[in-house]
Parts: structure tokens; sequence; C-alpha cells
């Protein structure tokens, strides 16, 4: 028999999740933005450099968005069926790996800099600019991954809007103390990169008191401390299911991405600089599929995990029909916003007009970025099917969009706007695989065990 949706009911919980995590996902764009603009105004190569450098915690991210992502997907299923204890374990879980993550990456930073700016650049001068930024913002690199695990299991368990207020709370503070040590206000020195990356630091040690504080009263779920070291094997096995195929799609799409803009950066400071203002006006447009995608997987989970097939496979199907609509708005949206983005920054007239360019390419491209962030890492994942978006990167990003775009660059020296074409064909042209696995229904399925 099939599932009818109450509209007026799906409509109210689906934006009930979905606004306070595109505001939390709005206020982290942010950030990158207040850098971007501050930055800007100062100096074209401090923008870029840190521009450049915050990649390397864009690749920490794609880590980490694995191991919660895998406790979300768990997560959801478990607080529908309303096993509170199964939850500790998997809040466990996400801490052990996300600590040893964040260990890992705050090491190099404060070890290699220059080396990890070489990654992106041999401009000499960007390379001094990055490294110094890294080594003060490393530090928030080790916090960074202990509060996401708390901020995700609030979102799976009914208290997004105070992970929200939380996290937005943190970036205004970040953004704040950007002016203030930036532009040296308030009787500090003027710091400029460096005073972003101490703006960062300081921001994520008051996001981790916050969430250790709000997750402290009884209706929150918290970790296991008692049996933190403990490892349930099937629970282990069935994280690691979900979390694997998150990983190797996070790195596909997290280092893709980072070679993008390691060839861009390549091709010239002009590119690099308009890359970099691209790059933010993307990130704060696609906030709301953003924010869709996640209370996709979390309405699909809970319905799943409770048992109610049906409605699950209801929900992703409307879901998805509602992507399409949230894409061709962002399209209009990049449209829109082009002249008075080009008008904001500081840029010599040729990274203006390359910007203007990347900004229309980028407007077609919003079309299936927002379509496959609510298909595949919100309706597919929440129902178990991870492993399909690393296939599709693997083919559309690193077997067509990253072998054209590298030799478009350094083979056959195209312009950087066709380069930067290349970059985008991966989103747009999945499209149709993504729909095709979509209605195989293997996401319609309930991942909890009788028993955790």
């Amino acid at each position: 028999m099939e599932f009818i949706i109450d509209k007026k009911v799906f409509y109210r919980n689906l934006l009930r999740l979905a606004l306070p995590i595109a505001l939390q996902s709005l206020m982290l764009a942010l950030v990158a933005a207040g850098d971007a603009l501050m930055l800007g105004r100062v100096a074209q190569d401090e923008m870029t450099a840190v521009s450049l450098a915050t990649q390397i915690q864009f690749v920490q991210n794609m880590f980490l968005a694995a191991a919660t992502g895998a406790g979300a997907i768990l997560g959801a299923q478990y607080w529908g069926r309303g096993d509170r204890r199964t939850l500790e374990t998997i809040f466990n879980i996400m801490l052990r790996l996300c600590g040893l993550i964040s260990v890992l990456f705050c090491g190099a930073c404060e070890i290699m800099p220059e080396l990890l700016m070489r990654i992106f650049t041999h401009d000499e001068a960007l390379i001094l600019i990055g490294a110094a930024y890294l080594r003060i913002a490393g530090w928030s690199y080790l916090l960074t991954g202990i509060s996401q695990c708390y901020l995700t299991m609030m979102k799976v368990t009914d208290h997004v809007k105070p992970g929200a207020f939380i996290s937005s709370g943190a970036v205004l503070i970040n953004v704040c103390l950007n002016a203030v040590f930036i532009f040296g206000l308030l009787g500090m020195p003027a710091l400029q990169a460096r005073g972003a990356a101490l703006a960062t630091t300081i921001s994520r040690i008051i996001e981790l008191a916050l969430c250790l504080f709000v997750s402290s009263r009884d209706t929150y779920i918290h970790p296991g401390l008692d049996r933190f070291f403990q490892k349930s094997r099937e629970l282990g096995r069935d994280f690691s299911r979900q979390c694997l195929p998150l990983m190797g799609g996070s790195l596909c799409w997290g280092i893709g991405f980072t070679s993008y803009t390691a060839i861009m950066g390549h091709m010239s400071a002009d590119a690099a600089a308009a890359n970099s203002v691209a790059a933010v006006v993307r990130d704060l447009i696609c906030c709301f599929c953003n924010g869709i995608g996640s209370a996709a997987g979390i309405i699909v989970g809970n319905a799943l995990g409770s048992g109610n097939l049906e409605a699950g496979k209801a929900y992703g199907i409307r879901l998805k029909n509602l992507s399409y609509g949230i894409g061709f708005l962002s399209t209009a949206l990049v449209l829109a916003v082009t002249p008075l983005v080009v008008r904001m920054v500081l840029l010599t007239d040729t990274a203006q007009e390359y910007l203007t360019g990347m900004m229309v390419i980028m407007a077609f491209y919003m079309i299936g970025r927002c379509v496959n962030t609510v298909t595949i890492n919100g309706v597919l994942n929440g129902g178990g099917d991870t492993i399909f978006d690393m296939y599709s990167l693997i083919v559309c990003m690193w077997m067509i969009a990253i072998p054209l775009a590298l030799a478009g660059a350094f083979v056959f020296h195209w312009s950087p706007l066709v380069v930067y074409s290349c970059t985008c064909l991966d989103e747009v042209g999945k499209i149709p695989w993504v729909m095709i696995r979509f209605r195989k229904y293997k996401w319609v399925r309930d991942l909890t065990r009788q028993g955790e």
C-alpha cells in the first residue's frame, strides 16, 4: 500500500530541521567569506594565501565528515527506534576516530606548514603568508573534530536548534575577532593573515566549551565515558560499512576539489584570486541545499529506523523532486549577485574578468550540485547507500573532470575560464546516473539491530 504524505506535516518537519542546519552551514561559510573580504581589503596576496592554506582544513573536514556522517546515518535510525544506549556507543566511536584525525592534522600544520603550502602554489610570497597562518590555525584543527561529534549528535537527536546556535555564535565571534586582529582594531596590532588564524582558533575554543556545557543536560545524548574504550563488534562493523565508503567518497571529493584549487593556483595569481572569491560565493549559496540534504538524511533515516520503509521511500522521492527546484533557484541567485561580488573585493582587472566568467559558469553548476547534495548525501545516505557516491566521484571527477582540467592547464594551455569549466563538469554530468541509482531503491533499508 502506497504511503500518503501529509504535506503540511512533512514540510513543517523539513523546515524545522533544514533551516537551523542551513543557518549553521551559512555561518560556517561566512568565516571564509569574512576572511576573503577583510583580507581582500588588505592585499590580494593575503587573501589568496589564506584561501589556499584553508584547503588543509578542507581536507581534514573530509575525514571528519565521513566519521560524523556514519554516526549521523546510524544515529538517525537508532533515534527513530528510541535506543539511547546505542547512540552513546556511536558517540564514543565518533570521538575516538575524529580525535585521532584532528591530532594528525594539527601536527602536520605545526611541523611542515611550508611543505603543505607548496602543494597549492609555487609563489614564495604566498607560501610564507600561508605557512604563518597554518602555524596558528593548526591548533583550531585539534578542537574541530571533538566539537563536530557533539554537533552531529545534537542534529540527529532533535536538538538541531541548539547546535545551530552554538555554531552560529562561534562564527559571529570569529568574524568579529577577524576584524579586530586583521585590521588592528581596539588597540590590537594589525596581524593580517595571522590575525585571521588567531580569530579562528579562539572561536573554536569557545565553540567546544559551549558544546560541552549545553550537552551536559540530562535530555542530551552523552558519550558513554565509563565504556569509552569498549568496543561493540557488530556496531563497529555497521559503523565501518557506512564510514569507509563515506570516507572514500569524501576523500575523492575533497582531494578533487583541492586539486581544482591547486590547478587554478598554478595557472596564475589572478586565476587563483578569482577562484578563491568564486569558491566563497559557491559555499555561501550552497548552504540551503546543504541544510535540505542533511534534513533529508534525518527524515529518511528516522522513518526507516522505525521500520516504516514505505514512508521513508515516499519521503525520499519528494525530497529528490524538491532538489531540482532548489537547484534552479540557486542558479538564478548566483547570476543575480555576480555584479555585486565583482565590485566587493580589490582584484586586478584580469582577475575581475576571470571572476565574472567563473560566476556565470558556476550558475549552471549549481543545478547539479543541489540535486546531488540532496539525493546522494541526503536520501541515499539516509538509507545506508553510501558506496554509490564514491563510485560516481571516481568516474565523473577523477576520470573525466580532473584529467581534462590538468590537460587544459598544463598541456593545451587553455584559458583559466575553460579550465574552470572543466572543474564543474562532474556535478552536472552525473545527474542521469544518480537518478538511475535512486530508482533502484537500494537505499530503502532499516540498518538498526535489535538488542544493541
